[in-house]
C-alpha cells in the first residue's frame, strides 16, 4: 500500500479534512475515491493576478496553521507545505481550507510510546525547494518546526507574489515590506528545537492580532470571492447590452 494511501486512510479514520470515500479493487487496479475539492491556493493566486491582499493572507494563515496542527497532533509531519497542497472546498465548504497530498508525509512520533524520531544530519532534501526550511536544505531530519517554517515562506509568497530567493544569484538579499509579525513568526519557528512542539496558538494569535490591528472583518470574503462577485454582477449587464443592440438592429 502506497504511503499516501496509508496516510490518508489513517487520517480519514480520525475525521481528517482530507478524506477518502472508498477504497477497493476494480479489475486489475486499486481504486481510491476521495472527496471532490475546489481549486488550490496556487490556482486562486494566479486567478488574483499573483497577489493576495493582507486580509486574505491572514485569513488563510489562521486556517493553514490549524490544518498543520491537526496533522501534527496525529503524529505526522507533512514535509511538502506549498500553495498547491492547500485546496478550498466546494458548495457549503467553499470557505474551508483542506490540506492534501500526503505522499511525502512521515510519522515523526510513535503513537503508543510517544518516542520522537532521532535527529540526523545526512538527509536528502524532501519537499519543494522553494518553500523548504533552512534545516531541510542543510540535510537535517525534518520535524514539526520545518512544516511551520515552510508555511511562513508560503505566506510571504502570497503577500509579495514571489520569494526573496526566487531567481536570486547574489549571496544575500534583504527583503522589506512585510509586517513585523512575519519576521516574528519565522524567528520563532527557526528557534524551535528539533523535538519541540510549536505553540500553534501563539502563531495564530500573532496574525489574529495583526488582523484586528488592520481593522479587517473575518467575513470569509477572500480576494477571489470579490473578483467572482464582480464578474457575476457584470454578466447580466453585458447580456442586456447585447439584447438592446440586437433589438435595435432588427428595427
Amino acid at each position: 500500500m502506497a504511503t499516501e494511501e496509508k496516510t490518508s486512510i489513517w487520517l480519514s479514520s480520525l475525521h481528517m479534512y482530507y478524506r477518502k470515500s472508498w477504497f477497493g479493487q476494480e479489475r486489475d487496479y486499486n481504486v481510491l475515491v476521495m472527496d471532490l475539492l475546489g481549486p488550490s491556493l496556487e490556482d486562486l493566486f494566479n486567478f488574483c493576478s499573483r497577489r493576495f491582499t493582507m486580509k486574505t493572507v491572514l485569513m488563510l494563515a489562521d486556517q493553514m496553521i490549524g490544518r498543520i496542527e491537526y496533522v501534527h497532533n496525529k503524529n505526522f509531519i507533512h514535509r511538502d507545505i506549498k500553495p498547491d497542497n492547500f485546496l478550498m472546498g466546494i458548495g457549503r465548504h467553499c470557505n474551508k481550507l483542506f490540506l492534501i497530498d500526503f505522499g511525502l508525509a512521515k510519522k515523526y512520533r510513535d503513537n503508543r510510546t510517544r518516542q520522537h524520531i532521532p535527529y540526523r544530519e545526512d538527509k536528502n532534501l524532501t519537499g519543494t525547494a522553494r518553500y523548504a526550511s533552512i534545516n531541510a536544505h542543510l540535510g537535517i531530519e525534518q520535524s514539526r518546526r520545518d512544516d511551520m517554517e515552510s508555511l511562513g515562506y508560503v505566506l510571504m509568497y502570497f503577500n509579495k507574489g514571489s520569494l526573496p530567493w526566487q531567481g536570486l544569484k547574489a549571496a544575500t538579499k534583504k527583503q522589506k515590506g512585510y509586517p513585523a509579525e512575519f519576521a516574528m513568526y519565522l524567528n520563532y519557528c527557526r528557534g524551535l528545537r528539533f523535538e519541540e512542539a510549536p505553540d500553534y496558538m501563539y502563531l495564530r494569535q500573532l496574525f489574529r492580532i495583526l488582523f484586528r490591528t488592520l481593522n479587517h472583518q473575518y467575513d470569509y470574503t477572500f480576494d477571489w470571492t470579490m473578483l467572482k462577485q464582480k464578474a457575476a454582477a457584470s454578466a447580466p449587464a453585458v447580456g442586456a447590452t447585447a439584447q438592446v443592440v440586437t433589438t435595435t438592429a432588427g428595427r
